[in-house]
């Protein structure tokens, strides 16, 4: 049935088998090729059937976005910098799996092409000149202009001169037990009980103060991968991370057991969201079972090569199912008020070199696979917070590019949450403040921040602005 937005099927699974058991209802579509070329199939939608006894059948529902079966046009052919539904018939198949599938009666006939979003270039190639076509040809591509990946308005820091540093658990004169705060602050609290706006909270704090919140804190109890927040003259708590995927990771050191699930590879291939969703609940309780507050986890990368050395940790080479997983997962975690945090945005596709690796993508290809599980959990889940990746994207270095973490993430997304950096990347401070990206962790780098401050490069606003969805995600937080 043709709706607005897309198309719901309803899907009859009958267990013809001698035993129990439970299987994937999976539509997919074959769109025209017109002018921009599209894959014979693409994954469209997906269902798992609860356990079905021999002879059980059940119904299943499953939506087609027609988004999903738009292209992003980056070179003008139809619509510029746009998502477009070209005209011609599309098809829909039905199976398990994508080679048994068949067709079904139904199909879409589009009488002439439509723009289904209109958007704007971002994150245009500097090096990749052309791109393989389906038929073994290569297109040409427009550059832009050359990007120095190393500029700084002062003298860049040497590359690894600040891996695997922790930050300084900063002292605190005594206080009274009464009067825990800084005179005269009114504290985190009166804006979680509406006596106050986080604006007017952070207009209290002194520039230096600031940041301070945006970068990385001391652990705290079974903590071994550090905090956000830790103003405690203002009331802010420092909430602490653990590390995932596949378990909330704690250091031996800490003498914590915590449970071991399958890798998110063996999650996606159960095909199955609802088990995921109970993963994510399960790791939230462990959380908050060990007072930590955001679980690192999930990673949502594309599996590009299988040689890439972080595959485990990632769903699929399919956007759609690593979206869907990995959308399932975070409702699972911040059903329990404790923060899930995607991860690694974007195009992190290897490991070697990868603090100083260049993703040369198209705008099509990066729309279409490398970005599209991200916006899917963004759109779904509603993530508390995301992470930057180690890696530049055309030139641009992830945490310090705008265009991906404010022209593509908070507005054609419409992202609400806290970014923060990967653990020790080699990115600048006051670069990443710029680019929206709130928090660096582990650590960040004060005394660099001001400096950049006094020549004019950030302003006031620009901290606030990164405070502001720091103390946001934080007040979100059990």
């Amino acid at each position: 049935m043709e709706e607005e937005k897309g198309f719901r099927f309803g899907i009859s699974v009958e267990n013809t088998g001698t035993a129990a058991g439970k299987e994937v209802a999976a539509i997919y579509a074959s769109a025209p090729q017109g002018s921009l070329g599209k894959p014979a199939k693409i994954l469209a939608a997906f269902e798992k059937t609860p356990l079905l006894a021999p002879g059980e059948s059940k119904t299943l529902e499953l939506y087609v976005e027609k988004q999903m079966l738009a292209s992003f046009d980056d070179l003008g052919k139809v619509a510029d910098a746009s998502f477009v539904l070209e005209a011609g018939t599309y098809r829909f198949f039905l199976g398990g799996d994508v080679e048994n599938a068949r067709e079904l009666d139904f199909t879409y006939v589009l009488s002439e092409t439509k723009v289904a979003e209109k958007l704007s270039h971002q994150l245009t190639p500097v090096s990749l000149k052309k791109r393989l076509k389906a038929d073994g040809t290569y297109e040409e591509l427009p550059l832009g202009p050359e990007k120095d990946i190393n500029e700084c308005i002062f003298e860049k820091l040497t590359p690894g001169s600040g891996e695997a540093m922790v930050p300084a658990v900063r002292g605190r004169a005594s206080y009274m037990l009464m009067h825990p705060y800084r005179e005269g602050v009114k504290p985190l609290m009166e804006v979680h009980e509406g006596k106050l706006t986080v604006d007017e909270f952070l207009a209290q704090m002194t520039d230096e103060d600031l940041i301070e919140l945006l970068g990385g804190q001391p652990n705290v109890g079974v903590s071994n991968t550090w905090g956000m927040g830790n103003a405690p003259e203002y009331g802010v708590p420092n909430v602490t991370t653990a590390d995932g995927p596949a378990g909330v990771r704690l250091g031996q050191e800490c003498g914590i057991p915590t449970t071991a699930w399958p890798c998110a590879t063996t999650l996606a291939a159960t095909w199955n969201k609802e088990l995921v969703y109970e993963v994510g609940r399960a790791g939230g309780e462990e959380l908050k079972e060990n007072n930590l507050q955001i679980w690192l986890t999930p990673a949502v990368n594309i599996h590009r090569s299988p040689l890439c050395g972080r595959n485990f940790e990632y769903y699929s080479e399919d956007p759609l199912l690593a979206g869907k997983m990995g959308a399932a997962l975070v409702k699972g975690i911040q059903s329990l008020k404790v923060a899930a945090c995607p991860k690694h945005f974007a195009a992190n596709n290897k490991e070697t070199n990868r603090k100083h690796s260049d993703s040369r993508v198209s705008e099509r290809a990066l729309r279409e696979i490398y970005l599209k599980p991200f916006e899917i959990i963004v759109k779904e889940a509603d993530p508390w917070i995301i992470m930057s990746a180690y890696n530049a994207i055309n030139g641009q270095r992830a945490s310090e590019s705008r265009e991906l973490l404010t022209g593509i993430l908070r507005e054609e997304w419409g992202y609400q949450g806290a970014v923060t950096s990967d653990w020790w990347n080699r990115a600048e401070h006051y670069k990443e403040i710029l680019a929206g990206n709130d928090v660096k962790m582990a650590m960040g780098y004060p005394e660099r921040v001001k400096a950049a401050m006094e020549k004019g490069a950030v302003t006031r606003e620009d901290l606030l602005s990164c405070a502001r969805h720091v103390v946001e995600m934080i007040l979100k937080l059990d």
